[in-house]
């Protein structure tokens, strides 16, 4: 039976999965996504490539790279996740500008031992105090991992779609608007849009819109509000997408909150 549990603590979330038949559709988080493979074989497509994360693996993401996930067999997947947000990581690692994970998977116990310690302490619900002690340990022991700081710029025109797709979610502009202030044609855009950030547009717009929507619930304890601010239709959909990313419906994800 698939099983997603999500708590957080000290600004981190942590996931606690296990899954069969589940597969997530293609996606990305604008957090660092850290992870261990516990049971089974993490099979997904980063950037174009198909990853296996054997057990004990440490799973890394930068943000908003794309990828999906599944079990690689019948024999299923059990794993944890953190998730931690890009400005929380840097203040903890005492650097300003982003840095990036050049290797998608690495086999290293004292990581992999401080993931799980810090995944396990949010899940418990142990003091947020010590939750941020953890959080220093795991980061001191990254920084001795191989780490990229060659960070891509960011594509000037990609960038400012962006920033007109991060409007309020009433005057969303169209696709032909947007191809219009960058002077492109519709599909220039999707196929630029799509090479620099592994989605198309439609999928980072939906992307975006439920990130927010997971936001909302977490401050405010209130899915319908959610439904309302970010443009779903009704609850009905918003789970189904909510689900899509991860592996819970809306409601399901707020019960887990603390």
């Amino acid at each position: 039976m698939d099983k997603f549990i999500y708590k957080k603590s000290a600004g981190i979330t942590a996931l606690s999965a296990s899954l069969t038949d589940f597969t997530y559709k293609k996606h990305s988080h604008k957090e660092y996504a850290i992870g261990v493979t516990l049971r089974g074989i993490q099979h997904y497509i980063l950037d174009g490539s198909l990853q296996l994360s054997y057990p004990n693996g440490v799973m890394l993401f930068n943000p908003e790279q794309a990828h999906d996930g599944m079990a690689h067999d019948k024999t299923g997947l059990d794993y944890l996740m953190l998730y931690i947000e890009p400005d929380l990581f840097l203040e903890v690692i005492e650097k300003k500008d982003i840095i990036l994970f050049s290797n998608p998977i690495v086999y290293d116990y004292r990581l992999e031992q401080r993931i799980v310690r810090l995944a396990n302490a949010i899940l418990s619900e142990k003091d947020e105090a010590l939750c941020s002690e953890l959080l220093l340990s795991l980061t001191d022991n990254l920084i001795h991992t191989d780490f990229s700081t060659d960070c891509k710029k960011d594509n000037v025109l990609i960038r400012k779609a962006k920033d007109m797709l991060h409007t309020d979610f009433e005057n969303i502009p169209k696709l032909d608007e947007i191809c219009k202030e960058l002077d492109l044609s519709k599909f220039q855009f999707i196929r630029l849009f799509k090479a620099d950030t592994g989605i198309s547009p439609y999928q980072y717009f939906l992307n975006y819109k439920i990130e927010r929507a997971k936001y909302l619930i977490e401050k405010k304890r209130d899915i319908h509000s959610a439904v309302v601010e970010c443009g779903f239709v009704d609850l009905t959909h918003l789970n189904k997408h909510f689900k899509s990313v991860y592996g819970t419906t809306a409601f399901e994800y707020m019960s887990h909150l603390n």
